[in-house]
């Protein structure tokens, strides 16, 4: 299975109302203390993180991707809103 693929899954937990997944590892290839995870992008828009501080969603996060990290995740970049979040 891709890795986006199990990411996707992993993150189906959450509910995302949307979710985007960036496989950023090209742009990292050779980079420093990396001994073979993937850097990923995440965007996820999900009702779990109302109320929560960006700690807090980020947290949720890699619960859920817990066991990837950092073996198979080395980096994660994420973006984590609440339908509710001011525009």
């Amino acid at each position: 299975m891709i890795l986006s693929d199990t990411i996707r899954q992993r993150l189906h937990v959450l509910e995302p109302q949307q979710l985007e997944i960036l496989d950023d590892s090209a742009l990292h290839t050779g980079h420093a203390g990396n001994r073979g995870g993937g850097h990923y992008t995440i965007k996820i828009t999900s009702l779990h993180f109302s109320k929560k501080s960006p700690i807090m969603r980020h947290r949720l996060i890699y619960q859920a991707l817990s066991d990837l990290i950092p073996n198979q995740i080395h980096a994660l970049s994420i973006v984590a809103i609440a339908p509710d979040d001011p525009k």
